[in-house]
């Protein structure tokens, strides 16, 4: 993997480059549609590449290796041809949906040890199992098996949990430079920066992932119920730090508003749910707003869902459709809210990346910020 940083706004942090992987070129800052088990939610590939026009999407090493099993990915040749998506992959390694499984999961030094959400059966990913499935499902972009401890840890959990983050790291590491790709294309492996809210854990593990001198670098453990100003001062920190000729990846990050704010702060990447799953919700994100659908104020509306939307669906169907669809539970209107969430999230980085390279995103930004923030 390669990565060309381009431009760099003269007042602020805001970046745009380029990365090549064999499956293609990503054009930065970029949004990731997220499809878990290897299907964005609702939306066709057709629709991905033609109308919403993804560059890259997330696949979950967790969901995959549950569900269908490494047996099937191998057999097919690796998730891009088992899904029929052709450009890049990026695979999350699990860290944080073990973490989400608090209940029924151990976390010791060899690994963790959980049980399926699925079946209840009995699972340990250990760093190095994680980089042998990462291998198999054959992403582009591989991350480095971490704990995703809660926004709320105390200092002394917070420490201890990063050490963990640390010494696996180096597992990782050590099992993807002993390993080859399965596939005959090339894999990139990103570690994870961890330390919570606390800036001294922030900065030694930035430190800790810059020296790795990896393809790229993530920034995890956001977004997971602290406050957005400390996110937005965490990623500042660690932007500082991390390495400006390398990607740089915030995990699970967000509303447009964060994302705006992520590009202004040097961030490059970024996946979240929040298109797909609000808009099965009825909350749909616009250029001048957000909408929910299912308010009684579109019932008679016929306007297209978005004038000069990013999506076909936007011209094509009408607010008081969509609201019909909605009450009516048709699967449709998931479809159509999805569609048009992802086409507006990769539309609203296409854009930052205009002003970048334009040169006036320091005054663009603001003004998107105050617009998308709108409740229509």
């Amino acid at each position: 993997m390669k990565f060309e940083l381009q431009y760099t706004d003269s007042k602020t942090n805001a970046r745009a480059g380029l990365i090549t992987t064999d499956h293609g070129q990503i054009e930065t800052p970029i949004f990731m549609p997220v499809g878990t088990a290897g299907s964005v939610k609702a939306v066709h590939q057709t629709e991905l590449l033609q109308d919403i026009k993804a560059q890259i999407i997330l696949g979950n090493t967790y969901h995959l290796y549950l569900r269908p099993g490494l047996d099937v990915l191998e057999k097919a040749g690796g998730l891009h041809k088992f899904n029929s998506f052709d450009k890049p992959i990026l695979t999350d390694s699990g860290g944080f949906q073990v973490f989400s499984l608090s209940g029924i999961r151990k976390l010791r030094e060899e690994g963790a040890e959980f049980r399926s959400h699925i079946d209840g059966s009995k699972h340990v990913f250990t760093p190095e199992k994680v980089m042998d499935i990462e291998r198999s499902i054959g992403a582009d972009i591989m991350m480095a098996f971490d704990e995703c401890p809660p926004g709320d840890s105390d200092y002394a959990y917070a420490k201890k949990s990063l050490g963990l983050t640390h010494r696996w790291l180096d597992r990782c590491i050590k099992r993807f430079n002993s390993t080859e790709p399965k596939y005959g294309y090339s894999q990139s492996l990103f570690p994870i920066v961890q330390g919570c809210v606390y800036p001294d854990l922030r900065r030694q593990s930035a430190e800790f992932v810059a020296s790795k001198e990896c393809d790229g670098n993530a920034i995890g453990g956001l977004a997971v119920g602290e406050p957005v100003e400390k996110m937005y001062e965490m990623v500042e920190l660690v932007n500082e730090i991390l390495p400006k000729d390398k990607p740089r990846y915030l995990m699970g990050v967000g509303t447009p508003v964060n994302i705006l704010e992520g590009i202004e702060r040097g961030v490059d990447m970024f996946d979240c749910v929040m298109p797909t799953r609000n808009g099965r919700n009825g909350m749909l994100f616009t250029k001048d707003g957000i909408i929910n659908m299912r308010n009684k104020k579109w019932e008679k509306d016929f306007s297209p869902i978005e004038a000069n939307g990013a999506s076909y669906v936007d011209i094509l169907y009408s607010k008081a459709y969509l609201r019909h669809l909605f009450h009516s539970k048709e699967l449709l209107a998931l479809q159509i809210a999805s569609i048009h969430n992802l086409a507006f999230y990769l539309w609203l980085v296409g854009e930052a990346r205009k002003h970048i390279i334009a040169g006036d995103f320091s005054t663009w930004k603001p003004m998107m910020v105050d617009r998308v923030s709108t409740r229509l």
